[in-house]
């Protein structure tokens, strides 16, 4: 009956991972719904070993006259640090941005998830489940009030005339918008400029109205 029960636990910690598996696959992340069942069958299935895999040494050991102690707390330490080289897989840099944290951070927590309920802790695993679920709903970067400035990369050519910089960099501020980087090329040949700029803008920010500022020809790009 007791194995039943390990089971049991197994099952609900993978029906946890697969919520918050399911957000991320909708979401086009690294690691879906798999990934996150996987960890969190597996962080339980670990924590149930931890707590009863060695309850027959114990008995044996009982007979014999022999004091064995155990410390459940070494196997869930290391399931926190496996886990966390996992999500270290996770992340990357992509032009000058770093990715995949908060899914990182998802795996994470999933493993803390089959933690919990592997040991027993069948509310708490649950409700932290429902927790990180509305969280990566509420709190995604795409919610209104939480809109971050973009990176764009503006590339401007033929640019008759020198201190063009200072000018462009006054019509964008009237957007909020602000220059990082600049890059300037000459053309002898045709005594012109070519500047390939990075500005940072308000989420909210049209394409038409930076190009509107912008005397030459010129194209942009958002940073992603």
């Amino acid at each position: 009956m007791s194995e039943l029960m390990y089971i049991f636990r197994i099952l609900i910690a993978g029906m946890c991972g697969l919520v918050i598996g399911y957000e991320r696959k909708n979401r086009s992340k690294e690691a879906g719904i798999r990934t996150h069942f996987i960890v969190a069958c597996a962080a339980s299935l670990m924590m149930i070993i931890s707590k009863y895999g060695f309850y027959d040494l114990i008995k044996m050991a009982a007979l014999d006259g022999v004091d064995v102690r155990l410390d459940p707390s070494r196997i869930a330490s290391c399931i926190v640090s496996g886990v966390g080289f996992l999500g270290a897989g996770m992340i990357f840099v992509h032009k000058q941005t770093v990715k995949g944290l908060t899914t990182a951070a998802g795996i994470w927590a999933t493993a803390g998830i089959g933690m919990a309920i592997g040991s027993g802790l069948y509310i708490v695993g649950i409700i932290f489940t429902l927790l990180i679920y509305c969280a990566q709903i509420i709190l995604h970067s795409n919610s209104r009030f939480l809109a971050s400035p973009q990176l764009r990369h503006l590339k401007i050519e033929g640019v008759d005339r020198t201190g063009y910089i200072k000018e462009l960099s006054e019509r964008l501020a009237e957007f909020n918008i602000t220059i990082d980087e600049v890059d300037v090329l000459r053309n002898a040949e045709e005594q012109t400029f070519e500047y390939s700029i990075t500005v940072e803008t308000p989420d909210d920010i049209e394409e038409e109205d930076i190009l509107s500022v912008i005397e030459f020809d010129a194209s942009l790009e958002i940073i992603k």
